[in-house]
């Protein structure tokens, strides 16, 4: 059976996961243990949850479960000591958490990402990507400035690695339903306990993405990085009302109530939330060129020759989920039903 290009990309790497036992840490776990890589080190602060996912994959010879926090850089050299590729995913992303610890946000979203990036540099890492977020364009809370920064701080590694190999690269995408901490876990939950269901504004319109589809582009991106583009992913869109009222719809059976009896009650926004999210602006809409799958901006006077080859360059000026394609409630029940409940 021929390969596929993902499977040539991570077939027999050594690989590092910050943020591991995360959703889409661990997610990329399971999906990279398919392609038969030579290690995969797993590097988090959660114990409990990296005993949980040693558990889960124990029969796997090939993971190695590291107990460790992006703000000890000392500790991040020995987890990257020999690897090949890394996923950063490690951040604190809850926005209302952030709002009220800014600094710890920073240490973990900002000064985290520096000491990973100096540290990839030194070990001579093939390929860093660093995993963001919407909430990173144009923000108004303190966790998408954090996660801004990131995104800069990893760009501007390419510029300043000397003759190391490391290429650095961002990807950006919204919500993926059913990770954690994400409104379709506390919708079930408040479903489950009869009711109300909590909506800060039935207008908010959110990105969306399954989690299996959100792993998938993130590998592609990985494969197709030659440094300093920022890939992101192209999404429907969802009123957030709309999703409460689809789950209702399907989980008030399942915990033996009527769905005409479970409520909805408006709480108003959260500090520092969006009514609409973005996922580019127009300055990078000047120099964002996409795929099937993906939108992808690259600097404006890049250091490394451009892959632009099979890319087309973009036709309109932003990404907004006011302006992009919403989900109708069928496709919102599809995509609920690949999401694990």
């Amino acid at each position: 059976m021929k390969e596929s290009s993902l499977e040539k990309t991570f077939k027999g790497k050594k690989i590092l996961i910050t943020g591991g036992t995360g959703s889409i840490g661990s997610g990329l776990v399971r999906r990279l243990l398919e392609f038969n890589p030579k290690v995969i080190r797993i590097f988090s602060n959660d114990e409990n949850a990296l005993f949980d996912l040693e558990q889960e994959l124990k029969e796997y010879s090939n993971l190695r479960f590291l107990v460790g926090d992006v703000r000890d850089k000392e500790r991040l050299k020995k987890a990257t000591e020999n690897m090949e590729i890394v996923f950063h995913a490690a951040a604190l992303k809850h926005v209302p958490l952030c709002e009220y610890n800014p600094f710890e946000a920073i240490k973990t979203n900002v000064i985290g990402t520096q000491n990973l990036l100096e540290v990839a540099i030194d070990m001579n890492v093939e390929k860093v990507i660093t995993i963001s977020t919407d909430k990173a364009v144009s923000p108004v809370n303190v966790m998408g400035a954090t996660k801004l920064l990131a995104e800069r701080l990893t760009i501007a590694a390419n510029y300043y690695k000397g003759l190391r190999r490391t290429v650095f690269s961002c990807v950006r995408f919204g919500n993926v339903l059913g990770s954690r901490g994400s409104v379709v876990r506390l919708f079930e939950k408040q479903i489950q306990n009869g009711g109300p269901v909590t909506l800060t504004d039935p207008d908010m319109v959110r990105f969306v993405m399954s989690m299996d589809r959100a792993i998938e582009l993130v590998l592609k991106a990985a494969e197709m990085a030659k440094g300093e583009e920022i890939f992101i992913f192209k999404m429907p869109a969802l009123h957030i009302k709309n999703l409460a009222d689809v789950m209702i719809q399907r989980l008030a059976p399942k915990y033996r109530y009527d769905s005409k009896d479970i409520k909805l009650r408006i709480t108003g926004r959260r500090k520092g939330e969006k009514l609409y999210e973005e996922l580019m602006t127009e300055d990078e809409a000047a120099n964002a060129y996409e795929t099937e799958d993906m939108l992808i901006v690259l600097p404006q006077t890049p250091i490394i020759p451009a892959q632009r080859e099979n890319l087309k360059k973009i036709a309109f000026k932003k990404f907004t989920s006011k302006d992009t394609r919403e989900l109708t409630e069928k496709e919102i029940e599809d995509m609920l039903g690949s999401t694990p409940l």
